[in-house]
């Protein structure tokens, strides 16, 4: 019996192998020309045509709810953006840029005699915690950007294009 389920397992293993190739395979096809983040809800999603391609749990600041009012405060931003740069050195894995703060995000920062803030990113996990990355992802741990694990990211940053528009939502 100990045979039998040795093989089922690895038999499994292949299958789950077949089956990630063939998703990554298939949002290599597709343009992606849109992400959508909801964070009352935790996931980001991929679209093409506004249909959801590919959908992901996330992480997000340690004070989640309300827009982006200025540095330190742990929140990620809400509106439309653009995703405009990709970061292969970053202390979070790998990262893309959200265009936070804004001209808007900035005056409203400027009138109340604080900083915006900036570098609100999508990442994997902290350098060096990436086998952590499904327990880190139970919980909100960032300083405002949003967390996938690192097997996510690399999904993400080969089927997203710098340029690409992203929605953030409440």
């Amino acid at each position: 019996m100990g045979i039998s389920l040795a093989i089922i397992t690895s038999t499994s293993a292949v299958a789950a192998e077949g089956v990630s190739e063939n998703k990554q395979a298939m949002l290599n096809n597709i343009v992606v020309d849109k992400v959508f983040v909801d964070k009352s809800a935790r996931t980001l999603q991929l679209l093409s045509d506004d249909k959801v391609i590919k959908s992901y749990h996330i992480a997000l600041g340690g004070n989640p709810i309300g827009h982006k009012q200025q540095q330190g405060d742990q929140r990620t931003t809400v509106g439309s953006y653009t995703l405009d740069y990709k970061n292969e050195k970053s202390g979070y894995y790998r990262s893309i840029h959200i265009s936070y703060p804004n001209t808007t995000d900035k005056a409203r920062a400027k009138s109340q005699g604080v900083s915006a803030g900036g570098d609100i990113m999508i990442h994997g996990q902290k350098n060096g915690f990436g086998a952590l990355g499904l327990l880190n992802q139970q919980r909100d741990w960032t300083e405002g950007c949003i967390a996938v694990t690192n097997d996510e990211m690399d999904e993400i940053m080969a089927a997203v294009n710098v340029g690409t528009p992203i929605e953030i939502v409440e």
